[in-house]
């Protein structure tokens, strides 16, 4: 027997959805952690500071890595690169040995920002996890985990 949470009925509503419920929460905060960054007067977003971050942990990162990291597909990234060139946090040049390709490279720029940034981010968590104990989150990201591995087919 599935749980009675996820068990479909005529009367579900969505708040009793777990997947709404994961949705809404990841949504508010991003909305959240949004405002916050640029309240403190940074021009950057939350998907911008992913590419950012994924490339300063992994700066062979390709198009498509990056776009896994952020949950966005390639044409958005594409994009969200063409910005972070414009704002001068990644320079982008000719791959080496593939011409199809383009070697991208954080800017002095783009490190200042994801250091400045850093105390907002670590606040934006802090406020989120406020009231959930360690035992909780670490339950939450097995939970988290199985669901992912469940979903993989």
């Amino acid at each position: 027997m599935l749980p009675s949470q996820i068990r479909m009925k005529n009367t579900e509503k969505l708040n009793n959805i777990i997947f709404y419920g994961l949705d809404k929460a990841i949504r508010s905060y991003r909305q959240f952690a949004q405002r916050n960054i640029t309240k403190a007067g940074f021009d950057i977003t939350i998907d911008q500071w992913l590419v950012l971050k994924t490339l300063q942990e992994n700066p062979e990162a390709t198009q498509q890595e990056l776009a896994i990291s952020a949950f966005k597909d390639f044409a958005s990234v594409t994009r969200m690169i063409e910005l972070l060139v414009t704002k001068n946090y990644l320079n982008r040049s000719p791959h080496a040995s593939d011409k199809r390709r383009f070697h991208l490279a954080i800017t002095d720029n783009g490190r200042e920002i994801l250091k400045a940034i850093q105390p907002i981010i670590i606040s934006n968590r802090t406020t989120a996890l406020e009231g959930i104990d360690n035992e909780e989150i670490d339950l939450l990201n097995v939970v988290l985990s199985r669901l992912v591995e469940n979903c993989k087919g």
